[in-house]
């Protein structure tokens, strides 16, 4: 079960944002290459899940993420991440929920690259009200391959990784306040699937 506390801001608040004490030095720095799978007919999108196979490093990793739930930017879901080779799409040897292993391997056969993200993460891992919270600052593009539209993606992402839940919303508020000034960041309940299928409508 994933949860985690999405935030945009401004372009133009990151160089205040950047300031802050705890983000002074990133624990990891990596670029995610993300390619993001649907039927013709958007089957997945229509029960608000995600199909996404992703290059990290020299690693290629498949993820599968449910519905779920998101208010106020805090978003709580299932999610399956392992290795795997680009394009196998082995959803039974991943998936633990047999029912929607089988589901997906039924609809493997139909599935195509729809849209895709490249970005640069910077990752900290922060201990704050007991908890322990991993920071990403995602910054880079999402795009529909062979056709010209794209969008600058950049948000920053909380993500418990012991509770209380109550930590990030706090954690966020201690972030905004920069010694330069407040840092607008705003929770935001758009996915990068999200955003991602919104281009690619678009560009039908």
């Amino acid at each position: 079960m994933e949860t985690e506390l999405k935030l945009s801001l401004p372009e133009a608040d990151l160089p205040r944002l950047l300031t802050h004490p705890l983000l002074r030095t990133p624990s990891s720095t990596q670029r995610l290459l993300n390619t993001y799978f649907d039927t013709p007919d958007l089957a997945l999108h229509k029960r608000r899940m995600a199909v996404r196979e992703r290059l990290a490093d020299d690693q290629w990793l498949l993820t599968v993420k449910t519905a779920g739930q998101s208010e106020n930017g805090l978003s709580r879901r299932q999610e399956w991440e392992g290795p795997t080779t680009p394009g196998a799409l082995q959803f039974d040897s991943l998936v633990e929920d047999e029912a929607l292993a089988a589901d997906l391997m039924a609809l493997r056969p139909h599935l195509k690259a729809l849209f895709c993200t490249d970005f640069q993460r910077q990752r900290w891992l922060i201990a704050h009200a007991e908890a322990q919270i991993e920071v990403a600052l995602d910054q880079g593009l999402i795009h529909v391959p062979g056709t010209k539209r794209q969008e600058t993606l950049l948000e920053l992402e909380l993500e418990l990784l012991s509770d209380p839940e109550s930590a990030l919303m706090a954690l966020a508020d201690v972030l905004r306040q920069t010694p330069l000034g407040t840092a607008k960041l705003t929770p935001s309940d758009a996915s990068k699937a999200q955003k991602g299928m919104a281009l690619w409508q678009r560009s039908r």
